[in-house]
């Protein structure tokens, strides 16, 4: 299973960006697909997830800015991103579960700065 993250980037104070991620191989039925961050010196956080009956839910830090979707196929999620602040400079991460076995992508960086 690959899981591939893409979109990330540096933006003003206040912009958007949207980040992808498409899962490849053998992975079955995913159950669940999120995203986590990783800013400098922190430990990873989650910051939204979606489950296979598209329920979404978000950490307090961004709900209201950042929307959690799937595409048709249902092996791509999506993070749209749009009042992006200082605090949400980090790298990114798309993580799936498929059969109770989870999986990880590469990161993405996201860098909001002015």
């Amino acid at each position: 299973v690959q899981l591939q993250a893409s979109g990330g980037g540096l933006v003003q104070p206040g912009g958007a960006l949207r980040l992808s991620c498409v899962a490849s191989g053998n992975f079955g039925t995913i159950n669940y697909m999120a995203w986590f961050r990783q800013a400098p010196g922190k430990q990873r956080e989650w910051v939204a997830g979606i489950t296979n009956g598209d329920t979404t839910t978000y950490v307090d830090s961004v709900k209201g800015r950042f929307t959690i979707s799937r595409g048709s196929a249902k092996n791509t999620v999506y993070l749209e991103m749009d009042n992006l602040k200082l605090e949400d400079t980090a790298v990114y991460y798309c993580y799936l579960v498929s059969f109770d076995t989870e999986h990880w992508g590469q990161g993405t960086q996201v860098t909001v700065s002015s």
